[in-house]
């Protein structure tokens, strides 16, 4: 009886930390006029200083049934808010390079469409009522938005340099606390299976590393963001210039397709010149 009234005053004080460092993420990023940069994340954030605040009084006085979907659909709008903020870092990331922008955004569409549909399949799929539908469902947009999170700390990790980053820019920060967040979720949904006794200890655990990401986060916004390194400033032409610089002669840049009159005309000629110069050899 002890212990479990111990773990609420945990649960309690790490809740209401969060919400705390949430609302100060918030302010931060109005008071440093960041907001514009990062709209879709301030949403989250906002988002989630409030559904913290909610989930304490919906869980006193709502049922079982409608706390259930309570948290689900909470939780689904806190996945695509997720999904929002990794399109979002990588848009601020590439924005030096508006063909590799337009070739993401594709890709993140085709990715939201997919999750989607994965999930629509999944709910159909799933045996049982209408909550354990609901509940797969989530449960496979959640997971597979984690190891998309995994997946872009990794290629930040990777291509820091490249791109001409530092871990103190605010895109960096970001998707090291989504990234750091995600690996952990994704450990602890395992151990909770294989331990589940240690169920309410691991929660106890991944709320306090969530409020340290909150704090990282906090601390990184309060302080101003280095500039970023220049293309030209490099000795060499960066792999990511290289792969703009294809992309924009493509049909698939928008810039390539309003020049494609102009872009047409050299090649006949070029034509043209190779079969007169054939004739004069023949």
């Amino acid at each position: 009886m002890d212990s479990s009234h111990s773990a609420f005053d945990w649960n309690c004080i790490l809740t209401a930390g969060v919400a705390l460092l949430q609302a100060y993420i918030a302010a931060t990023l109005l008071a440093r006029k960041v907001r514009t940069n990062f709209p879709i994340f301030f949403l989250y954030v906002c988002f989630n200083a409030i559904g913290v605040l909610i989930s304490i009084p919906a869980h006193a006085f709502l049922s079982d049934n409608q706390y259930y979907y309570f948290y689900w659909a909470s939780s689904f709008i806190n996945t695509g808010l997720e999904f929002g903020v990794m399109f979002e870092i990588l848009v601020n990331a590439l924005k030096p390079y508006s063909a590799l922008i337009d070739l993401g955004k594709m890709l993140f569409r085709w990715a939201a469409i997919f999750l989607l549909f994965a999930g629509v399949l999944t709910a159909l799929v799933t045996a049982g009522g209408q909550p354990s539908k609901v509940a797969a469902a989530v449960a496979l947009l959640e997971r597979s938005t984690r190891l998309m999170q995994c997946g872009l700390l990794l290629l930040f990790f990777f291509l820091e340099v490249r791109l001409g980053l530092s871990w103190r820019n605010y895109n960096m920060s970001i998707a090291l606390g989504l990234g750091s967040t995600a690996a952990l979720d994704l450990s602890f949904s395992y151990l909770r299976v294989q331990f589940p006794a240690r169920a309410e200890t691991l929660s106890i655990i991944e709320s306090a590393f969530f409020m340290s990401v909150l704090a990282f986060w906090a601390y990184c916004l309060m302080r101003p963001e280095p500039a970023r390194k220049n293309v030209l400033d490099s000795p060499s032409r960066l792999i990511f210039q290289r792969w703009n610089d294809v992309l924009v002669s493509t049909r698939f840049s928008p810039v390539s397709a309003m020049g494609g009159v102009d872009s047409f005309l050299p090649n006949v000629e070029q034509t043209v010149d190779r079969v007169m110069a054939r004739k004069m050899v023949q």
